[in-house]
């Protein structure tokens, strides 16, 4: 047993002092680096999103900090926009814009008008 130890010891020590060693242990900071500035703009974009949809009038303001919500809200989240967009194939005008709730109302109208 003693043996195996001072061969794995050896061999460890052997590996770490090497060149291939030091290409990982570089590798690895520069991949954590590029990581770290990743997160940076990422949280700058949700920061400027945040603020565009906070000043927008008429704006669903349960989109600040979404990245904040969970797996199940997000997904909840994302039905509202699914049925969001079947309802907005159905608008003459693509080029009109509404929150889930007005979308769900004018829905709502324009079905019982066409009754």
């Amino acid at each position: 047993m003693g043996r195996l130890m001072e061969r794995i010891s050896r061999d460890v020590t052997h590996w770490t002092g090497s060149s291939w060693a030091f290409a990982f242990a570089a590798l690895i900071i520069v991949v954590f680096l590029i990581q770290r500035a990743q997160n940076k703009d990422a949280m700058a974009i949700q920061l400027k999103l945040n603020e565009i949809v906070a000043a927008i009038e008429g704006a669903s303001n349960r989109l600040i900090d979404v990245e904040a919500l969970s797996e199940n809200e997000l997904k909840t989240l994302s039905k509202h926009y699914r049925q969001l967009v079947q309802m907005a194939k159905q608008d003459i005008d693509l080029t009109r814009s509404h929150s889930v709730e007005e979308a769900t109302a004018r829905h709502f109208r324009k079905a019982k008008r066409d009754v």
